[in-house]
Parts: C-alpha cells; structure tokens; sequence
C-alpha cells in the first residue's frame, strides 16, 4: 500500500512539473477536437501522407450528435491526400481559422 501512496504522491508532482513547465514555456493544452475542428489535422496529415503516415483518429458521436474522440495515433497508410471535397472544406476550415487568429499569432511572434 505504501508503494502505490508513493506512486500517487509521484504522479501528482509530475503532474504539478508539467503544468509549471507549460506555464513557464507559453504551452496550453488544446483537445484533438480543436485541432482536427480547425484544420490542422488535415493539414498535417497532408504532409505526414507524404511519407506513408498518418494521424488516425478514431471518433464517433455521442447521443447529442457531437464528435467524441475515442483514440489518436500515428499509423502506416497506403492512401496519399485527400478528395477534392475534403481539399475544398479543409481549405476553408484552415482558412477561418488563420483570419481568426492572425492578430494573436502576430502577437506571439513579435514577443
């Protein structure tokens, strides 16, 4: 028992010296559902398929019809891109975000 007090005592300043270093070093956390929401997922995949790879995520919907994220994992593929209707939507979805965020990424690079 002492040993798992240990182990918990352990992960909790883990935990603690992450969150100081993300604090520290302007890192905040962002789920898989803003990142594939915006773009960006499609977006790296377009360069991870490249190389025969690919971010997989495994999602289905909840009893309210929204997205939920089961899994994310990096994955071997045999496909390269994109259809030209996922192109088209992804473009746009990449797009609002960039003129959503532009002044704060400015910003952040100016600092």
């Amino acid at each position: 028992m002492t040993e798992e007090k240990n182990n918990k005592k352990d992960q909790t300043e883990l935990e603690k010296e992450i969150e100081e270093y993300r604090k520290k070093h302007g890192i905040e956390k962002k789920s898989w559902e803003e990142f594939r929401s915006t773009g960006l997922l499609w977006w790296v995949n377009r360069i991870l398929h490249l190389f025969g790879w690919a971010i997989v995520v495994d999602a289905d919907k909840d009893e309210n019809g929204n997205l939920k994220i089961l899994d994310v994992y990096p994955a071997r593929v045999k496909f390269r891109g994109f259809s030209r209707e996922s192109e088209e939507r992804n473009f746009k979805k990449l797009t609002k975000y960039l003129a959503e965020e532009s002044e704060i990424l400015l910003k952040e690079v100016e600092e």
